[in-house]
């Protein structure tokens, strides 16, 4: 197999917008078929849940909420190595969004003038709907990561939903680590449909205010769709990588570095960016060898995204300068960043834009996305360059407070009126003008 290898300043523009917009444009054109899920969740609520779970899972489901008996027999099969781990990698997260919420002031005021206070008061959001998704695989770390920080900010309601597999139960590790992190309410439902069922409500899953997760491009559509009645939350469809190297990376370790984000699909992009011809020989004529080292699913996927046709966002992209590699990344805003370049702390005032920045050798992504307590549910599709890694601050919400004694009020007044005048609110000039104090 040739892998793709962009010589970037020569690429045209056509592939340059392909390899810059990657799988959105896969979202865009699903929104079509999303539509008419959506509207029958809305209309006949769990009845078309279960149709849909024989349909796309070939699930038979009786109780859409996981029972306790469902989430004992879980803990009970898994085995005692993964539970270990869970909780380990569990653990680390724990403590990072706990070291995030001790930095979160409940209220705070300042004086702003003498006699005029302003602040803002901090609290949780109500209810959060958590998508975790499934299809190649269940996936427990993207519910740890999701879970932990709502429990941590303290959000009332917290719905999970997850595609139901084939026997119509939900895979043991997602329910050990949903009681882990100390959630009961875990739904057998995906896909838009899952989403349709935590925007309108259904006679089993409760209707939230957000929903955060990641997903295909099916589940990205649905909360576009219903963004009008709940907070979508981050962006956060298909995988995406940089690995940004010099010549004094370890070459072997970034064929396998770029291929940590290729395998999650055909939809990923994983791209090598790099200034160094001799990086980017190696890797294009070495990594052929290393994809057919995989089990054959993961052999073609990867095959698809780094050696593709017109829908595949992975490859070799070779600049002119380490500058040229950081304005690239820029504009590229990945999900994840690995940074692998000779005194790659001195460059992070420049990189500005990723979901996370992942620093040398020593830190590939896979310790990003299980285990050193950052979070992996990140912004994908160019949204770094507006939204953030996820946070206990995506489960909280401010809300400014303020006070005014006579003092204040009586020297604010008149300026206030002036602006009043000048935008013509006359009732806003009123109420100050004719106030009795």
């Amino acid at each position: 197999m040739d892998i793709n290898l962009y010589r970037w300043n020569e690429t045209d523009p056509e592939t340059q917008a392909r390899i810059m917009r990657r799988a959105q444009a896969d979202i865009d054109a699903v929104c079509k078929i999303v539509q008419p899920i959506i509207e029958d969740v809305r209309v006949h609520g769990d009845e078309a849940l279960r149709r849909y779970a024989k349909k796309f899972e070939g699930a038979e489901i009786e109780n859409i909420k996981a029972t306790p008996e469902e989430f004992a027999r879980a803990e009970e099969n898994l085995d005692d190595d993964l539970k270990a781990a869970i909780k380990r990698c569990a653990a680390n997260v724990d403590k990072f969004h706990v070291e995030q919420f001790r930095r979160v002031e409940d209220r705070w005021m300042v004086e702003i003038e003498p006699g005029v206070w302003a602040g803002e008061q901090v609290s949780a959001i109500d209810s959060v709907g958590l998508y975790v998704p499934r299809g190649k695989g269940a996936f427990p770390s993207a519910l740890y990561m999701l879970a932990l920080p709502a429990v941590i900010a303290g959000v009332k309601t917290i719905a999970v939903v997850t595609p139901p597999t084939a026997d119509g139960s939900i895979d043991d590790a997602t329910l050990y680590t949903a009681k882990l992190c100390g959630i009961e309410d875990v739904y057998k439902c995906g896909g838009a449909q899952g989403i349709a069922a935590l925007g309108y409500g259904t006679q089993s899953v409760p209707k939230v205010k957000k929903v955060l997760g990641p997903g295909s491009p099916y589940v990205a559509a649905a909360k576009r769709i219903l963004s009008d009645i709940m907070d979508p939350g981050m962006p956060a469809g298909p995988s995406e990588s940089i690995v940004l190297a010099d010549g004094s990376a370890n070459f072997d370790n970034t064929i396998l570095d770029v291929l940590n984000e290729a395998e999650h699909g055909k939809d990923s992009g994983a791209l090598l960016v790099t200034h160094d011809a001799a990086l980017a020989k190696y890797v294009q004529e070495n990594m052929p060898a290393v994809i057919n080292s995989l089990p054959e699913k993961h052999r073609d996927i990867c095959a698809h995204v780094m050696a593709g046709s017109e829908d595949s966002y992975g490859g070799i992209i070779l600049t002119e300068s380490l500058e040229a590699s950081i304005a690239f990344s820029n504009a590229y805003a990945p999900e994840h960043l690995h940074l692998k370049i000779k005194d790659g702390e001195n460059y992070l005032d420049q990189l500005t834009h990723a979901g996370e920045i992942l620093l040398g050798e020593y830190t590939p992504s896979s310790l990003g996305n299980y285990g050193i307590g950052v979070n992996h549910v990140l912004p994908t599709g160019g949204n770094a360059h507006t939204y953030s890694c996820t946070s206990v601050w995506d489960f909280l919400k401010r809300t400014s407070i303020s006070r005014c004694d006579k003092q204040g009020f009586e020297s604010l007044k008149d300026a206030v009126c002036t602006m009043t005048d000048y935008e013509d609110f006359p009732a806003h000039g009123e109420v100050l003008r004719r106030r009795k104090v």
